[in-house]
């Protein structure tokens, strides 16, 4: 192999961690998903999404610390969050489009060998 090869395979494997260290896991996806259909409550969020208030708590942190998702705290009695989609994760509906594509197909695959 020559040495631009070896650069853009090993950019290539770089790439994917970086992205797998955003979205990675068991819920950031799932979470991208459950929002995609807008606004959320701290508490619709956990129980759509199927996921415990301290995992999602947890998720959502990282999720905003990395521009995903915004907080907004409304004025409510008592005090609630909103939690939205940002533009920025935008950039991710290709990755997510490619991801259902794929699933849809494994389940077909693993379901006919039934």
């Amino acid at each position: 192999m020559n040495n631009h090869t070896v650069e853009s395979c090993s950019k290539a494997k770089m790439a994917i961690r970086d992205t797998l260290d955003v979205v990675g896991g068991k819920w950031k996806l799932v979470l991208i998903s459950v929002l995609q259909s807008g606004k959320k409550g701290f508490n619709e969020l956990s129980r759509e999404a199927g996921i415990s208030p301290r995992i999602l708590s947890k998720e959502l942190h990282e999720m905003e610390m990395n521009g995903l998702v915004s907080r907004t705290v409304c004025h409510t009695k008592p005090i609630t969050v909103q939690y939205e989609l940002t533009a920025y994760s935008q950039t991710l509906n290709e990755v997510l489009i490619a991801m259902q594509k794929w699933g849809h197909l494994h389940r077909q695959k693993i379901i006919s060998r039934e």
